[in-house]
């Protein structure tokens, strides 16, 4: 068969992701406080656009449950008249990473009748070596001990560790050894208990010593740590000399030591979290959703100043960039229009589906993914998925990363699954309102949420307790019983 030259012609169809499409992708998942930045980089860059006054738009609303919907009431276009986003919102669906429809438990502080508030993580707090040189005049013999203890405490690591050698620096301050290893009893003493150790293995004999529990077993158990990481307890046990049980109460009292004590403390300021939507109640009894204005400049297109350099330019290049310029301002102005407009929808979408939560609290957080959301208002999963990142809520409640309502559920009774943050509040409530002498254990604490209604195996149960950060029950009755006894 000859092979020769020829020309076809074909029609075919692909997506091709444009430059501005991929700007109003990205423009999506940014927060109101990074769009402020973005906002500052263009106004720089072109000189048609300028910052408006922030103007009071209507947001969202949800009417009271029971009563029939109102009209949507999304923000009103942009200023100054313009026509509607010229780029199809689904477009912004379409991307290769379709996301995987379901989010676990966010670990995002909320204020509410069960969970800590967002402000409580460590904001700008005392450093470590500040907060351990305040107890070095109480705790040092003298104030030789005490300038030397100060010295050692420079030296320490963000974890908490010594990592000089001590002989040396015993020779850098002209004392001897014993001077030295006397300060450093004196740091090792001072809280957060673990503090001035030079190996892991010590860090963990000291918090051991701390709670009265550095006998001769754990000792062995603490210096054979090796074997712990390779997991080789039938090993461990024999050298201990301790039968199953005794042996996993100690690894159980080991894996609760903090390592790393010193990460407790920070000594950077921590920004604090702006929230980008604000949710209210109505007066109907409804909720009314609105963007936070105070970090979203709005912009608009300075139209004199266009027509006065429209009159000056004198070729068709100038006229040209003139045309770029102007075209770029609107069709942002437009994007951003867009982007305020779905995260709203998104917003009211889930104060739909958790209403439950802003009116009686976490035990009525319900189970929710991103296919739900995304089914309901007729988006894809990537965009919710966006939507949902960098961002938070305020209600009366607390604020709340976005995120934090896409909980994993677990079963219950009515068939309607319960989220694990409600099944979490429910443990640490149980737990907090245990008797001393009753303590309960986690097969207790299974029957007693099937008694709720709760479907939860025995190991999700002690799953959850650890995340929260509470103990077995061998470990809370000693902590009880020192409790009582102090």
């Amino acid at each position: 068969m000859a092979l020769g030259p020829r020309l076809d012609l074909r029609q075919t169809q692909s997506l091709v992701m444009t430059p501005q499409l991929q700007q109003a992708i990205k423009l999506l998942a940014l927060s109101n406080l990074e769009i402020e930045t973005f906002i500052g980089e263009a106004l720089e860059a072109n000189p048609l656009l300028e910052a408006g006054e922030v103007q009071r738009e209507d947001g969202e609303r949800i009417e009271p449950a029971g009563e029939e919907p109102g009209a949507d009431a999304a923000m009103d276009g942009a200023s100054d008249g313009e026509s509607a986003l010229d780029i199809d919102p689904s477009a912004l669906d379409r991307d290769r990473d379709t996301g995987d429809g379901e989010w676990g438990a966010a670990h995002t502080s909320a204020p509410s009748d069960d969970l800590p508030g967002i402000d409580e993580r460590g904001s700008g707090g005392p450093t470590l070596a500040e907060h351990l040189e305040e107890q070095v005049g109480a705790a040092a013999g003298d104030a030789r001990e005490a300038f030397v203890a100060r010295h050692l405490i420079g030296l320490l690591d963000e974890a908490g560790y010594l990592a000089a050698d001590l002989r040396e620096v015993a020779g850098e301050l002209g004392i001897p050894l014993a001077e030295a290893e006397r300060a450093l009893a004196v740091v090792q003493s001072l809280d957060p208990t673990g503090v001035g150790a030079r190996t892991l293995g010590e860090c963990l004999a000291l918090q051991a010593q701390e709670a009265d529990r550095y006998d001769p077993c754990m000792a062995r158990l603490i210096d054979n740590l090796d074997l712990v990481a390779r997991g080789e307890f039938a090993r461990l046990k024999r050298m201990c000399d301790v039968d199953d049980e005794d042996f996993a109460e100690m690894l159980a009292e080991l894996r609760g030591y903090d390592p790393k004590p010193g990460f407790r403390f920070g000594g950077a300021v921590e920004s604090a979290v702006v929230p980008d939507i604000l949710v209210t109640r109505a007066k109907d009894g409804g909720w009314d959703i609105a963007l936070n204005e105070d970090t979203l400049p709005r912009l608009v297109v300075n139209r004199a100043y266009y027509l006065e350099l429209r009159q000056g330019c004198p070729g068709k290049a100038a006229q040209s960039w003139l045309g770029e310029k102007l075209a770029d301002a609107n069709w942002l102005i437009r994007a951003l229009d867009q982007r305020q407009k779905t995260i709203l929808k998104t917003a009211a979408e889930i104060v739909k589906k958790q209403e439950g939560f802003f009116r009686r609290g976490v035990s009525e957080l319900r189970p929710l993914t991103l296919r739900e959301v995304a089914e309901s208002i007729e988006m894809h999963e990537s965009t919710v998925s966006r939507v949902t990142s960098n961002k938070y809520l305020h209600c009366d409640r607390g604020t709340f990363e976005l995120k934090y309502f896409f909980t994993s559920g677990v079963g219950s009774a009515d068939g309607e699954g319960a989220s694990s943050q409600a099944v979490k509040a429910r443990i640490k409530a149980l737990i907090d309102a245990e008797d001393a002498k009753k303590i309960l254990s986690d097969d207790t604490l299974v029957d007693l949420l099937k008694a709720e209604g709760f479907d939860i195996a025995r190991r999700t149960v002690a799953k959850y307790r650890e995340a929260m950060g509470i103990g077995s029950s061998v470990q809370r009755r000693r902590q009880k019983k020192l409790a009582a006894g102090g």
